[in-house]
C-alpha cells in the first residue's frame, strides 16, 4: 500500500517516508486537553460530559445510509478486528499497551455491541444517540497536545510487470530467502543485495525473483509500501505482500535529496522526486542504496490488502495510526475534511477501525485513511491531506 504526495496518484504513507513537509489546515478549533494526559504521557483522554454532549461531539455517519454497501463494508471492518482480538498477537499487543482503559476485553466487548447498534439503528441520527448514551470516548491528544491530528490517505496501487525478465521488465522483486532467519548480522547492504544499478541480485537472491519491473524507481517504491497488486503482461493480477525485511533503519530517499541541495524542501512531492530522477537516471544508483532496508515478498493469491494486524484493511473503513501508543483494532471515529463522490473536500464524522500502521506514522497526531485499490483510489487518497480530530470508544462500564 501507498502513502500519498497530495495532489498525485501516487502517495501519503510514502509521502512522509520521503519527507514531504505537508501544508496543514485547520479543520475545527481544537479542545485543550488537561495535563493528566500529557503527565502520564498517555495518547488518549477521556472526554467528559452529558449523552446531548457526547452526540453533538460524534456527529452523524451520514455515509451508513447514503453509500450503497457502505454499512456491509463497516460490518466486515468490524470482524476483521474481532478475528485478531482472538490472536495471541492481540494479547501480547494490549499486555504492552500504556493505555489502562483500553484492555482487549474491553475493545472486543465494545466492537460487539456496537455491531449490534450499526446492525438495528434505522437512521444516523439513532445510532448517534445510541452510541451516546453507551460509550465513552476517548480524544487523541495530537500532534499539539491539543487534540489536533493530522489526516493524509493511502491507497494500493497496480502496476505494470512481468512473470519472466525481458528487455522492458528488468527490476525484479524478491520473495523472502528460506535461510533468511539463519542470515548473519548485520544484515547485507542495498547494494550487496541487487547491485548499484538494482538488476543484479546476488547468490543470496538469485531464483527468488517474483516478478520484474520495467522502472527502478517503481520497483522501489512497491518496497516502501510493502504490498501491491500487478497487472501482468500475460494478463492475469497478481497480489504481493510484505514477508519480511533486512534489519535497517529506514532512510528517506526525498529527504536526502533534499539534504544534497538538488530538491527545495517546500517543493518536495513524488512528482518532484520521479522528475528529478527522470532527469538525472545515474543519481538512482547514488541515492537508493542509501537505504538498506530491503523488503521482501510473498504472492498472496487475490487476497485483499492486509494491514498490520494481519487482517485484511477496509476502503474508507480502517486506519493507520502509531501501533505503540494506540489500541490495535479498536473501534474509533475520525473527524475531518475527505473528498465526496465528486472530489469535493467535505467535513465529515466516520466511525473506523484502527487496523494499520506505517513507518512515518509516529505519535498522536498522525492518521492515514485506507482508501481502497487502483488509480481511483490514489487520486482520492492524493486529496486528503487535512487536520481534524480523532476518538476512540469503549462501552461503558
Amino acid at each position: 500500500m501507498i502513502r500519498l504526495f497530495v495532489g498525485s496518484t501516487l502517495g501519503s504513507r510514502l509521502s512522509l517516508a520521503l519527507g514531504l513537509t505537508l501544508g496543514l489546515t485547520v479543520l475545527s478549533a481544537p479542545r485543550v486537553m488537561s495535563s493528566e494526559a500529557q503527565t502520564q504521557n498517555l495518547s488518549l483522554q477521556q472526554i467528559h460530559g452529558s449523552a446531548d454532549a457526547t452526540a453533538d461531539l460524534l456527529g452523524e455517519d451520514d455515509r451508513l445510509w447514503g453509500q450503497p454497501g457502505d454499512r456491509a463494508a463497516l460490518l466486515a471492518a468490524i470482524d476483521h478486528s474481532l478475528d485478531y482480538l482472538e490472536t495471541p498477537l492481540a494479547t501480547e499487543a494490549y499486555q504492552k499497551l500504556a493505555l489502562p482503559e483500553f484492555s482487549l476485553d474491553r475493545v472486543r466487548r465494545s466492537l460487539v455491541r456496537f455491531r449490534q447498534l450499526v446492525q438495528t439503528a434505522s437512521t444516523a441520527r439513532a445510532l448517534q444517540t445510541a452510541v451516546a448514551n453507551e460509550f465513552d470516548l476517548y480524544q487523541s491528544i495530537g500532534h499539539d497536545g491539543a487534540g489536533t491530528v493530522h489526516f493524509t490517505g493511502y491507497f494500493e496501487p497496480i502496476h505494470q510487470a512481468s512473470r519472466v525478465r525481458t528487455s522492458e521488465f528488468r527490476y525484479p522483486l524478491y520473495r523472502l530467502p528460506a535461510n533468511f532467519k539463519q542470515w548473519q548480522m548485520p544484515h547485507p547492504t542495498r547494494v550487496a543485495l541487487e547491485g548499484e544499478d538494482g538488476l543484479q541480485g546476488t547468490g543470496l537472491l538469485q531464483g527468488l525473483e517474483i516478478a520484474w519491473l520495467r522502472d527502478r524507481l517503481e520497483a522501489y517504491l512497491v518496497q516502501v509500501q510493502g504490498s501491491a497488486r500487478l497487472q501482468l503482461t500475460d494478463g492475469s493480477v497478481m497480489s504481493i505482500g510484505y514477508a519480511g525485511r533486512t534489519d535497517y533503519p529506514y532512510v528517506s530517499i526525498g529527504r536526502e535529496l533534499v539534504n544534497a541541495g538538488k530538491i527545495a524542501a517546500d517543493e518536495l512531492t513524488l512528482a518532484a522526486v520521479q522528475a528529478y530522477f527522470q532527469q538525472h537516471p545515474e543519481d538512482l544508483n547514488v541515492y537508493l542504496p542509501r537505504n538498506n532496508r530491503f523488503v521482501f515478498f510473498k504472492e498472496t493469491y487475490g487476497a485483499p490488502a492486509i494491514g498490520t494486524l494481519r487482517v485484511p484493511v477496509t476502503a474508507g473503513r480502517s486506519i493507520a495510526t502509531d501501533k505503540s501508543i494506540m489500541p490495535p483494532g479498536a473501534l474509533a471515529l475520525i473527524h475531518t475534511d475527505l473528498p465526496n463522490a465528486a472530489g469535493e473536500m467535505t467535513p465529515t464524522h466516520r466511525y473506523v477501525l484502527d487496523q494499520d500502521t506505517g513507518g512515518a506514522i509516529r505519535g498522536a497526531g498522525r492518521v492515514d485513511l485506507f482508501v481502497g485499490t487502483g488509480d481511483q483510489a490514489g487520486d482520492q487518497a492524493g486529496l486528503i491531506n487535512s487536520e481534524g480530530q480523532l476518538y476512540y470508544l469503549l462501552l461503558k462500564e
